[in-house]
């Protein structure tokens, strides 16, 4: 076999999407449920990686409720798992008009630190338009095999 021909292991990804009521108790719902899908998928309660991935949830699911919120619609939660190598979450609403972001004033400010935990334990994250209307905030994990399990890659 040639340099150019080297075999590369084929790459399942894992797919979970649910929508939820723009409510706290949908923000809450959606948390329970990524934790408990994680858990189908071996990344067990209580792991680094499940502990980061419950927290990003929480806080882009409540930014949704809160910020994202127009009545009568939904907001979704899509999380893709890239077996050893990355863990993404999607939060997505229906509001194009209000774009998170980070700014100096944020760290002042007693509302918006959520997103600075999102940045803190993401290891990239970015808000994209959603068509047809409203706009997905994207927060992936990278991960790898460790002598403990998986880790975190920041």
């Amino acid at each position: 076999m040639t340099p150019s021909q080297t075999r590369q292991e084929p790459v399942t990804v894992r797919v979970f999407t649910q929508r939820f009521s723009s409510t706290p108790r949908g923000a809450r719902l959606a948390r329970r449920l990524a934790l408990h899908q994680l858990d189908r998928w071996g990344l067990a309660h209580g792991t680094a990686v499940s502990d980061a991935a419950a927290q990003i949830v929480a806080e882009l699911a409540a930014n949704a409720v809160t910020h994202g919120r127009v009545p009568g619609r939904d907001f979704e939660l899509a999380l893709a798992y890239e077996p050893e190598r990355r863990l993404r979450v999607d939060v997505s609403d229906t509001r194009t008009e209000r774009r998170p972001g980070l700014s100096p004033s944020s760290l002042l400010s007693e509302a918006g630190r959520g997103l600075l935990l999102v940045d803190a334990l993401a290891s990239r994250w970015e808000t994209l338009d959603r068509l047809p209307v409203g706009k997905t905030v994207r927060a992936e994990l990278d991960l790898r095999r460790g002598p403990g399990g998986l880790v975190l890659i920041k």
